[in-house]
């Protein structure tokens, strides 16, 4: 968690006059002074520890594009969740109203993945030799199989890499041995992409950010609403 400096920088502005009358001169412009920010010290370490919890908290939120929040909210909630007062909403609703802001600026800070994903799919579809499901996943056959087919309870072995429309690669078993895994436990894109595949065969997969990981992302390589491409080949049904 984190305790956040409540301590503001008040600035003290004034409005410039520029009004005008026969014989008179524009009124000068008055000077805007910034009052200093107000000292802390931090004289233990519960001040340390405190103060700290406010920047990892405020860098967190930074870092998921938000810019403000109302602070004095913030502090009577911490107030609350240490004291005995009733809390002014359910745990419930909290957590829906932190999903709700999340979900929003993430929207905001992550457009530009998502136009540029829906484009690029728009685009993509035209090409000879792209399908596309119903669900809008989209895939090339790069080598036809032989075998069987995957249930979606089979656990399968895969070759793959995967990157961004940039072209960056985030994931990749090149040069390892193939990797094992249950197509119930993966992605909406690979679950319905891999039953379309025989044993041996090998497709490129365009696979939008709703059939991968959504809103959320994974991790620092996967940004939220991220289209995914993957190149798979099925090895072997287990």
């Amino acid at each position: 968690m984190k305790r956040v400096l409540l301590a503001c920088c008040i600035t003290l502005a004034a409005f410039n006059a520029n009004a005008q009358s026969k014989g008179k001169k524009p009124v000068a412009k008055k000077t805007i002074t910034k009052a200093a920010p107000i000292a802390v010290a931090l004289k233990n370490s519960l001040d340390s520890a405190s103060y700290s919890f406010g920047m990892a908290m405020g860098s967190g939120l930074k870092g998921n594009g938000l810019t403000t929040l109302n602070y004095e909210l913030l502090v009577r909630g911490l107030k609350d969740a240490f004291g005995t007062e009733k809390f002014l909403i359910s745990k419930e609703d909290s957590q829906q109203a932190i999903n709700n802001l999340m979900v929003e600026k993430s929207k905001a800070k992550f457009a530009v993945n998502r136009t540029e994903g829906e484009k690029f799919l728009l685009n993509n579809k035209k090409i000879n030799g792209v399908k596309t499901t119903a669900s809008g996943l989209q895939y090339m056959v790069m080598k036809q199989g032989n075998g069987r087919k995957p249930a979606i309870t089979d656990t399968v072995s895969v070759n793959y890499k995967g990157s961004l429309l940039s072209g960056k690669q985030f994931d990749s078993n090149e040069g390892k041995e193939p990797i094992s895994l249950p197509l119930n436990h993966v992605i909406a894109g690979w679950t319905e992409g891999l039953q379309l595949m025989s044993e041996g065969a090998k497709y490129r997969f365009f696979i939008p950010y709703t059939l991968a990981y959504g809103e959320q992302g994974a991790g620092q390589d996967i940004p939220p609403y991220s289209t995914l491409i993957f190149e798979v080949e099925l090895v072997k049904i287990k």
